[in-house]
């Protein structure tokens, strides 16, 4: 079975029981590692789209959920794990949306809950609009803002607890914002499977995974690390400790409501098409 997931700390932490063969009855994994923005496109179809699992922005679910099904575990979604809006300089000097009216965001992804939360919170708080929205890899981000090459950055992951070291400055936790609005947790990376596959055995071996993650949690740090570009191991902890929680085996009925709360206000805001809430579950 072909899967796809990021080489980030929680993908590699929850999936590492079955990518070594410790889910009984699960089948063998062919693994592609690969940023948040490229699985993305392969699941949209941009590329060859013959992966079977692939873990995906809630955000991008809109464009493929004809063909792939939404997988109710092994995601990532939670509270106070948002992205953050980064500036370079004084704070104080940055701090007010206005600052962005014109100005140049760097994002990682276009089809990224990241994104559609910016363009939720930007609708509302930025005079003007903002001027030009630059992809770029994630880990690119907070030195081209740094670097003055962009004028602010939409971080995701580990760069909640590294953005300091860059010397740059927190203009909104979107996440923040997002449950303060909607009372709602934030639906950030999601597991998807082809419909045509055996979705109730796809789901038990993810859960399974996790479950698996959570009762053994020191095998897997060498995968873990492995895979990590030379992350900190204490930040892959933290990493970890933030993004797998209880939605991670459970979605849950606050997890379905946070997902198809985004999706509607950001197809009404024209961002993503109106999806069919059937093909949710």
């Amino acid at each position: 079975m072909k899967i796809a997931f990021s080489p980030c700390p929680n993908d590699t932490f929850v999936f590492h029981a079955w990518v070594h063969g410790l889910i009984p009855g699960a089948p063998e994994l062919d693994v592609s590692y690969a940023d948040i923005d490229i699985t993305n496109n392969w699941a949209s179809g941009s590329g060859s789209r013959d992966h079977d699992v692939l873990k995906i922005s809630y955000a991008a679910l809109p464009w493929v959920l004809d063909e792939y099904a939404l997988i109710p575990c092994g995601g990532a979604l939670g509270r106070g794990c948002g992205p953050l809006l980064l500036t370079r300089g004084d704070a104080a000097e940055t701090s007010d949306p206005a600052f962005l009216s014109g100005r140049k965001v760097a994002v990682p992804s276009e089809r990224s809950t990241a994104y559609l939360l910016f363009r939720l919170w930007a609708a509302r708080h930025v005079p003007g609009g903002f001027g030009e929205i630059v992809v770029m890899p994630f880990d690119r981000i907070m030195p081209a803002v740094r670097d003055g090459q962009i004028d602010a950055g939409l971080v995701i992951h580990e760069a909640r607890f590294t953005y300091p070291s860059y010397g740059l400055s927190m203009m909104t936790d979107l996440g923040s914002w997002w449950e303060s609005d909607t009372g709602l947790p934030i639906p950030l990376g999601a597991i998807i499977a082809r419909r045509s596959l055996d979705l109730a055995k796809i789901t038990a071996w993810t859960r399974a995974s996790v479950e698996y993650a959570w009762a053994h949690p020191d095998e897997s740090r060498d995968y873990v690390m492995r895979h990590a570009q030379e992350m900190d191991p204490a930040v892959a902890n933290a990493h970890i400790g933030l993004y797998v929680n209880a939605f991670t085996a459970n979605l849950g009925e606050d997890g379905y409501a946070a997902v198809s709360a985004l999706l509607n206000r950001a197809a009404d805001e024209g961002l993503v098409p109106k999806i069919d809430p059937d093909k949710l579950r």
